[in-house]
């Protein structure tokens, strides 16, 4: 038997790290913008995807990408950056 309690629970914690991430992205104009260019994302577009999980593997796999982003944003974050690729890997289940 599956406890999905803690599957939602995994799932909202993985969400909550993308949220404060996108945070972190956004509070710098260039990596912001280069954010948006690189997912194709308007800023419309990104306020009304902010909820969707598609939006939150986008913010990950962002920094994933980049490595001297993913290091800067687990040091403003206060987290290994591994914890930021595990994320990457709860939300694309």
């Amino acid at each position: 038997m599956t406890n999905t309690n803690a599957s939602d629970d995994t799932a909202q914690q993985a969400a909550a790290i993308a949220l404060r991430a996108l945070g972190w992205i956004l509070g710098e104009e260039r990596r912001a913008q280069r954010f948006l260019d690189l997912t194709g994302l308007t800023p419309d577009g990104l306020r009304a995807a902010i909820g969707e999980p598609g939006t939150h593997r986008a913010v990950i796999d962002f920094l994933c990408a980049h490595e001297p982003d993913l290091m800067q944003a687990a040091d403003a974050l206060d987290m290994a950056p591994e914890e930021l690729v595990r994320t990457r890997e709860l939300l694309k289940r």
